[in-house]
């Protein structure tokens, strides 16, 4: 199989707030650490619903690399680049929506739902309908087996699943594939060849899942295999063709509710959020009129955390020490909002000193920046192009 390897990208449509750290950020920070990782700027997913103000695009990508780069992504153990820098993502795009059936698109849960929410915008383009094969297209073509989403978003890789299932039955099964798979066995030894015909025989006929994995590990320690050999070995154990497209898992992160200063969903369409690296001053003004519980009039009025703002965030950036002062000054009024506020104020710009001092060198030096997302492209391109490869090959337009 393929190395492991995980995939994700965010739109450039403005500034990131604390809902983005909180939901998408911190888990990139933990994941480079455990995976090969790859984190893209998703400027033409951007476009399919601002093609026409592509200047918020364009004004976004450096800031929003920088924002990654003061949340902690490392450069040195993660590719960053631009999507629009790796023009293979759209050949692979225009090559899968030959084969992609119309409803396919059409079904994706968000398509009619993003319709609604975004009513204020023409969204009536192939652009928007094709999005979710423009992300199965960002998926495969790096043969990325991990990609970390929340719930809402299981339905695209499960769509991208399909798509490489549908892209290897068509073109995966080339001309004398099974006296090829035969040849291959034959080059694992004549030990090893038995052993894998056992394993792939009790995997196919038992359904025995751990002789799968066996078979597996045996074709992925075989020195004396070609890249055509290894995955036609592959394809023959579970019965079908030679795989050329990798099909992902969905990689489930915890649902971080991030609150906004009202106690929404942060979101800028909402006025009601902290950017990340804000203007210490502005951070500390917003927490300070931050709404609390409408029950507390008075300093004297006793209140209830559950419903007050402040204790959402109380839930994400302090200890369980700090939280029993509030709950039991809150709801005895010993203590006033203010106070409450307080703590959680310093928690919060403590976390964003450490953004400001992180980004502060890539706002000195841009072409610092330039350069991490230059050495990105070119290693993404790298990974990128071996995948068209091998699909021009299976489509029959290589022309070697």
């Amino acid at each position: 199989m393929y190395a492991e390897r995980v995939l994700s990208g965010m739109r450039p449509t403005g500034r990131l707030h604390l809902g983005h750290y909180h939901g998408v950020l911190k888990n990139w920070v933990k994941l480079q650490a455990e995976y090969p990782c790859l984190f893209f700027v998703a400027d033409w997913h951007a476009l399919t619903t601002n093609y026409d103000s592509p200047l918020i695009i364009e004004e976004s990508v450096w800031d929003m690399v920088i924002d990654w780069l003061a949340a902690g992504v490392d450069p040195t153990q993660a590719t960053i680049f631009i999507q629009s820098r790796v023009p293979e993502h759209a050949e692979l795009h225009l090559l899968l929506s030959m084969m992609c059936p119309l409803g396919w698109l059409e079904r994706v849960p968000t398509y009619k739902d993003q319709q609604e929410k975004l009513s204020d915008k023409d969204l009536s383009t192939y652009g928007f309908l094709g999005y979710p094969l423009l992300q199965s297209a960002d998926i495969l073509i790096y043969r990325a087996d991990k990609v970390p989403v929340g719930e809402d978003q299981v339905p695209h890789v499960e769509l991208t699943r399909e798509i490489a299932r549908r892209f290897n039955h068509l073109y995966g099964r080339e001309p004398g594939f099974e006296d090829k798979a035969r040849e291959a066995i034959k080059k694992l030894g004549r030990k090893r060849a038995k052993l894998y015909e056992d394993l792939r025989t009790r995997f196919l006929q038992e359904g025995d899942g751990a002789a799968q994995e066996q078979a597996e590990a045996l074709i992925d320690d075989a020195q004396s295999l070609s890249h055509g050999d290894r995955e036609r070995l592959y394809g023959f154990l579970d019965g079908g063709g030679k795989m050329i497209l990798a099909e992902p898992d969905a990689m489930l992160t915890e649902a971080a509710r991030m609150p906004g200063m009202d106690g929404q969903k942060m979101s800028k369409s909402y006025g009601n959020t902290i950017f990340l690296r804000e203007d210490s001053e502005s951070v500390a003004k917003k927490v300070r009129t931050m709404q609390t519980d409408p029950a507390r009039a008075r300093r004297n009025d006793p209140g209830n955390p559950d419903k007050c703002p402040v204790w959402q965030f109380h839930k994400i950036y302090t200890d369980k020490s700090t939280h029993d002062w509030v709950w039991q000054g809150c709801t005895s009024a010993g203590i006033g909002c203010l106070e409450c506020k307080q703590p959680l104020l310093e928690a919060i710009q403590k976390e964003q000193d450490v953004m400001r001092e992180r980004a502060q060198p890539y706002l000195d030096d841009p072409s610092l920046v330039r350069n991490i997302v230059a050495d990105g492209n070119e290693r993404a391109r790298k990974l990128a192009q071996e995948t068209m490869r091998d699909v021009r090959d299976a489509m029959g337009l290589g022309y070697s």
